[in-house]
């Protein structure tokens, strides 16, 4: 196998680091500008979180827990492909079982009006003002309350309301009731506007078509690459600007330095700052800032491979349950948590394999600090816990499951880390303060720009991608005039 650093150019426009979303998306951009673009991944695969793995006996599996906005499909028709774009499909099947109550849904606004009037006895007026008040939330909004409070405004004592508000975006970007009021309202309004949506035909395929456009618009792409340093130096006038990047092999640890103007870090907040950086060539206050960014929590995911030739009963295509009474952000990661999410990929999920396939992933939110420290022993016993318990659950909407599996498999927050080296293994990038953090980072050091998950805003795929559009716009325009001051996010947006 060739060296990954095999006819590297010596000096490039811009270097993305990091192969999810927002960093392929940032190179993709980049490359259709014009620009000279490596796109650097560590791993032998692309995608991040939103990527898949092989099995024997014919098993793929999607990553983590997938399902994103009806915008997916505007934004990767205008910044991927048509292709893309029309492989988007809804998910018309949604349910949630908990003590507090059962519902199927589409997940889209009609439907949930619906079902907070006729099933949760609330009146249209007040449905109505809930909705109105969050279309009308925005980023630049001085809104200190909380999603508790929003919801104690609106919904007062009820909790079996918040349950059913909250439960799946804390799936989708890690929110809780004690998170800023509008990292709660602006993600649910995208997906009430039509429900959600997921990429058919697996993020195999997905992935298989983002590397082939990305190719095409020129990006230089490399795998099993890690990126040890961002070389920043001071430029005559004193200006800190980035000259390169410090990269190592990940197979061989061959070695390499590459010349660049602009770097493009889609890696966790944290560890671009505090880790890819020197600490040195930062402004101490916005090191503090860094330092004080909290991180996310983070996932277990249960793979359950349905054996060749056997078919599951349509149990739905997102089921969230849980036997927690009363709902509470605490339970739904504490370690023995019985909140646990079931992604249900039928055959129609991927209809171009020549056999049909059924799979079931169990999502359970966690924290990273519960499973990190575990000896051996410690942690493989409770990764066969988790696989028990997601076993058990399932055996309640398809009681011959264990019969009909032939591959199980866990992944947890070590996993996570592992593979996407992100800070604490979160899957879910960091709180509120690490998005403004993130802006910034362009005004400490020309030409060093963030695209990741941040802020609960700009996470999930949408949010990911959207942000790589964004800091795409960004770098170019520092690449056409490194004097001029760093675009804000709307400039940024308004130039493409």
């Amino acid at each position: 196998m060739p060296s990954p650093f095999e006819n590297l150019l010596p000096r490039y426009d811009a270097v993305v680091i990091g192969a999810g979303l927002g960093g392929m998306t940032a190179a993709n951009n980049l490359a259709k500008f014009g620009r000279k673009v490596l796109l650097l991944e560590h791993h032998y695969q692309l995608g991040g979180l939103a990527t898949f793995f092989k099995r024997p006996k014919g098993h793929i599996f999607d990553i983590s827990l997938h399902g994103f906005p009806y915008g997916m499909i505007k934004s990767t028709r205008r910044y991927w492909t048509p292709e893309i774009s029309q492989r988007i499909h809804q998910l018309k099947d949604v349910r949630f079982i908990n003590p507090d109550f059962e519902v199927k849904t589409t997940f889209d606004r009609q439907d949930f009006t619906r079902i907070l009037q006729e099933r949760f006895r609330l009146p249209a007026e007040t449905v109505e003002a809930f909705f109105s008040h969050l279309r009308e939330m925005n980023y630049y909004d001085n809104d200190p309350r909380t999603t508790r409070e929003l919801f104690e405004q609106f919904f007062p004592g009820r909790p079996d309301v918040q349950r059913l508000l909250l439960e799946p975006i804390a799936y989708a970007n890690g929110s809780t009731l004690d998170d800023p009021a509008i990292t709660f309202g602006i993600v649910f309004s995208n997906f009430m506007s039509k429900g959600v949506f997921i990429f058919q035909g697996g993020t195999d395929t997905m992935i298989q078509l983002m590397t082939a456009e990305m190719k095409a618009n020129g990006v230089d792409i490399r795998r099993n690459v890690l990126v040890e340093k961002v070389i920043i130096e001071k430029d005559t006038s004193g200006q800190r600007r980035v000259v390169g990047v410090k990269l190592r092999g990940t197979r061989l640890g061959e070695e390499a330095e590459v010349a660049c103007a602009t770097v493009v870090s889609n890696a966790n907040i944290k560890d671009t700052i505090l880790k890819l950086s020197d600490t040195s060539s930062f402004d101490p206050n916005f090191i503090q800032q860094a330092q004080a960014v909290r991180v996310n929590t983070s996932s277990c995911q249960v793979y359950m491979g349905v054996r060749e030739g056997e078919s599951i009963p349509p149990i739905g295509d997102l089921v969230f349950t849980s036997e927690a009474k009363p709902f509470s952000s605490r339970e739904l990661v504490d370690f023995h948590t019985t909140s646990r999410t079931y992604s249900v990929y039928y055959p129609d999920t991927r209809p171009h394999t020549r056999t049909p396939r059924n799979a079931v992933v169990t999502s359970i939110n966690q924290r990273w600090e519960d499973w990190a420290h575990l000896n051996e022993e410690d942690y493989q016993k409770h990764k066969a816990r988790i696989i028990e318990e997601s076993l058990q659950g399932l055996e309640k909407y398809i009681p011959d499951i264990r019969q009909k599996v032939d591959y199980l498999e866990a992944a947890t927050p070590r996993t996570v880390q592992r593979y996407v080296r992100h800070w604490g293994g979160t899957s879910f990038g960091t709180k509120f303060e690490g998005l403004k953090v993130s802006m910034a980072l362009p005004e400490q050091v020309g030409g060093f720009f963030h695209a990741g998950s941040v802020g609960i805003i700009m996470s999930g795929w949408l949010g990911t991608i959207n942000y790589g559009v964004i800091v795409s716009a960004k770098a170019d325009a520092y690449l056409r005039n490194p004097s001029a001051g760093p675009l804000g996010d709307a400039q940024a947006s308004q130039s493409l």
